[in-house]
């Protein structure tokens, strides 16, 4: 029988419980309290590393931001594929810094992995359920090399038919029609750049926003370029997009395999793209998963409960 110690005063102020039921089921570890210290006993040395290394890790990010269940459900999943010490050891790296002095990290090893891809690739192609972060990082990415010199502008787009609805049906000038397509992106912006220096950047057109159809005929140079919703897009729009890829020219193609609003006659272009091209070596594929979800725990058991419906598993899918 192999025994570790922890510090037990931190955990006293959690649900203490649940967490040390969730250890002992996991790990196969017996948990007691000697009046100052947790003492873990198991009769795997690995799985009793792996145990003390969770609540370790729980401790350490918690001085930073709370950890729900949810986050600690996430810590458990990583430590028993091995994958905890990496997460961990880059944790603490911020990748941009809002206007409100908010640091941007990310929350999930799949973050991480999106984040390196869209640091070193030309061309990213992320997929991934609502709320694991897809737009909202890439914006992150996109505005930092603006604000670097990397590019000289940003160009977002998205195909618009959401809804069933297309843009010539809908009133106002262009802008009007595809703003409340954009207003996710837009968020996104306003928290990177504040309010005043989005709409700035809008109007002088560093930041250009506009419907995937927009995009036939262009050559898109010194740009970070964003094609949201790309699920969304049919195999030709997708090719026509990528061929339009320039010279300094970086490209995040992001989406949700599970909100695809096509006929069903119709093959979704992010499906398709990752099919053809992912032998391409300078082509990054990510595939960000249910544990990636960031927006709300709540999302994770939505997500889970309607692909259990339908009988799916995005995430061994493509």
């Amino acid at each position: 029988m192999i025994t570790e110690r922890v510090d037990s005063a931190f955990f006293y102020n959690t649900a203490m419980n649940s967490l040390l039921e969730k250890l002992s089921a996991e790990f196969s570890v017996s948990v007691e309290y000697d009046g100052s210290d947790l003492l873990l006993s198991g009769e795997n040395n690995l799985q009793l590393q792996r145990a003390c290394s969770v609540l370790n890790s729980i401790k350490k990010l918690s001085d930073e931001e709370e950890i729900d269940e949810s986050g600690i459900d996430y810590l458990i999943e990583l430590a028993s594929s091995g994958e905890l010490d990496s997460f961990i050891n880059n944790h603490d790296e911020v990748i941009f810094n809002t206007v409100a002095g908010r640091p941007i990290k990310a929350k999930t090893l799949g973050q991480r992995f999106y984040i390196d891809a869209l640091k070193k690739s030309e061309l990213t192609i992320c997929s991934g359920p609502a709320g694991s972060g897809k737009t909202f990082l890439a914006v992150v990415m996109a505005v930092k090399a603006l604000k670097n010199r990397e590019v000289s502008k940003i160009i977002i787009t998205r195909p618009a038919i959401e809804a069933g609805e297309k843009l010539g049906f809908l009133p106002g000038d262009m802008k009007e029609k595809v703003d409340p397509y954009m207003r996710p992106v837009f968020d996104a912006l306003n928290i990177c750049l504040g309010p005043e220096m989005f709409e700035k950047y809008y109007e002088k057109e560093v930041i250009e926003v506009s419907p995937l159809a927009f995009m036939r005929g262009r050559n898109l140079d010194d740009a970070f370029v964003i094609l949201d919703e790309a699920q969304n897009t049919t195999s030709e729009q997708m090719k026509m997009f990528l061929t339009r890829i320039g010279i300094n020219c970086r490209v995040c193609v992001c989406g949700d395999f599970t909100q695809i609003d096509l006929p069903r006659n119709i093959k979704s272009g992010l499906i398709d793209s990752i099919e053809v091209l992912s032998d391409i070596d300078e082509i990054e594929i990510i595939k960000l998963q249910n544990r990636d979800i960031v927006r709300n725990s709540l999302v994770q058991k939505i997500v889970k409960a309607y692909n259990d419906r339908e009988g799916v598993n995005y995430e061994n899918n493509f």
